[in-house]
């Protein structure tokens, strides 16, 4: 060094340590089940250890998802001050919403008919899963029943009771109920606003503050996590749907990193090695915890601190994002509806394929983000084309690590779009790089 002082080292960055954690949890996990395969000390394990850890760390993201996201969305729509631009806003938001989901479906079936993943499984592999999986199949079913997709879910998201959709935690109404009050507030005289919005604007940084806590525990909350998803997970299986997995996650690696690299380059006017990098955290947290909902917190912070984006507008698209923007499960749901349309031996016709793009584009926008949530809905889906809904067992024993992949996507699909929005607004993003920025880092480095 130029000074001769022996500079200490600087602690690792968070997402380093969430990596090194998903990556011990993963590698510990794989060598249970490998070397221990089902026996009763690694389900004990699991049970009484590394799921209750993780559990934690899960509800302690969760629990400031309510208040965070009702004082963020409010504060977001009273800050835009117009209504008008509310309108403008939000239409964007919708449209960029429905034109990528759309996309991310179209390249999961164009997938799945070149690879046709489905007519390669042997009948003795199908029975089997069938078996395996049949009591959690019930179970799925009977939540799929008790869903109503169609006029009544829009007349749902208009809640009778606030305090009781937020206790049951029934984010559209939520999102509708705050989305009201924050244009109630800008019809107010700003005398009577600014208290309510102070108040607001303190449970949000309360909230923030309780965010930091909670990723302090985030690296061995995920390695926890990690290792009881991979403790449980039967390679065997894997090889059996191989080609399905293969194909769910190519579909997914081509939108993450083909699309969004475009769109953050277009539309957002940012580098996307940079974009990627600066949401690192962001995507390992989604990864690991499967739920949009439990990522919000973290996807709000990092989007305003690490990329610029202003707080009215993660206030706004974040929350909708989280509910409404899932890429990687729409995706999902048109590979796995023709993929099992495939094991049972359905050739489904353009006019049906095109009902799927239709249905997974729809039913994403109502899956819960949390994990699992899509499997109900995904049900409506193979039943609407003429599949048998008990055909979800097949892929039952391999959803958790295709729903971390596709949760990582819906999350990183919410970024995009909070920064085409900014950026669309006329507000100034992270700054591209320049060839001089590495060499002035070195430079800081060594002075």
């Amino acid at each position: 060094m130029g000074d001769g002082v022996v500079k200490g080292q600087r602690p690792l960055p968070l997402h380093t340590k969430i990596f090194l954690g998903l990556v011990g949890g993963a590698v510990s996990g794989i060598s249970a089940n490998v070397f221990l395969g089902q026996r009763p000390e690694v389900e004990w394990i699991v049970r009484t250890v590394t799921e209750p850890i993780g559990q934690i760390f899960l509800r302690m993201l969760i629990m400031v998802v309510v208040p965070l996201v009702f004082a963020s969305l409010a504060l977001g729509v009273a800050g835009l001050g117009d209504v008008r631009k509310l309108g403008r806003i939000g239409l964007k938001t919708l449209l960029y919403f429905l034109l990528v989901t759309t996309l991310a479906v179209t390249i999961g079936l164009t997938l799945v008919n070149a690879i046709r993943p489905g007519e390669g499984l042997p009948e003795e592999v199908k029975v089997q899963l069938l078996e395996t999986y049949r009591g959690q199949t019930t179970q799925t079913l009977e939540q799929a029943g008790q869903t109503r997709f169609g006029i009544q879910m829009l007349v749902n998201i208009v809640p009778r009771n606030p305090i009781a959709a937020a206790v049951q935690g029934d984010m559209l109404g939520i999102i509708f109920f705050a989305l009201l009050f924050g244009i109630a507030l800008t019809f107010l005289p700003p005398s009577r606003a600014e208290p309510v919005m102070a108040v607001l604007s303190g449970i949000g940084e309360a909230m923030v503050v309780l965010i930091d806590l909670a990723m302090r525990l985030a690296p061995f909350g995920v390695a926890a996590l990690i290792f009881s998803v991979t403790a449980r997970f039967g390679f065997d299986l894997l090889i059996k749907l191989g080609l399905y997995v293969f194909t769910v996650i190519l579909g997914l690696a081509l939108h993450q990193f083909g699309v969004y690299s475009i769109l953050v380059r277009v539309f957002a006017g940012l580098s996307p090695w940079r974009f990627f990098s600066a949401i690192q955290t962001i995507m390992i947290t989604a990864f690991s915890t499967s739920s949009s909902s439990a990522t919000l917190p973290t996807t709000m912070r990092i989007s305003e601190e690490n990329l610029g984006i202003p707080r009215e507008i993660t206030g706004f698209v974040l929350p909708l994002g989280a509910t409404m923007n899932m890429n990687g499960t729409a995706l999902f749901e048109g590979v796995t509806v023709l993929f099992l349309a495939q094991v049972f031996g359905i050739e489904l016709s353009l006019s049906a394929q095109l009902i799927v793009v239709l249905m997974s584009v729809l039913t994403a926008i109502g899956a819960a983000g949390v994990p699992g949530g899509s499997l109900p809905l995904l049900i409506l889906v193979l039943q609407t084309v003429g599949v048998p809904g008990e055909g979800i067992a097949i892929i039952l024993g391999v959803d958790r690590v295709l729903d971390m992949c596709r949760t990582a996507l819906n999350v990183t699909g919410d970024v995009t779009a909070a920064a085409f929005l900014a950026r669309s607004e006329g507000h100034v993003l992270m700054p591209l790089p320049s060839i001089a920025e590495p060499i002035a880092e070195i430079k800081r480095a060594d002075a």
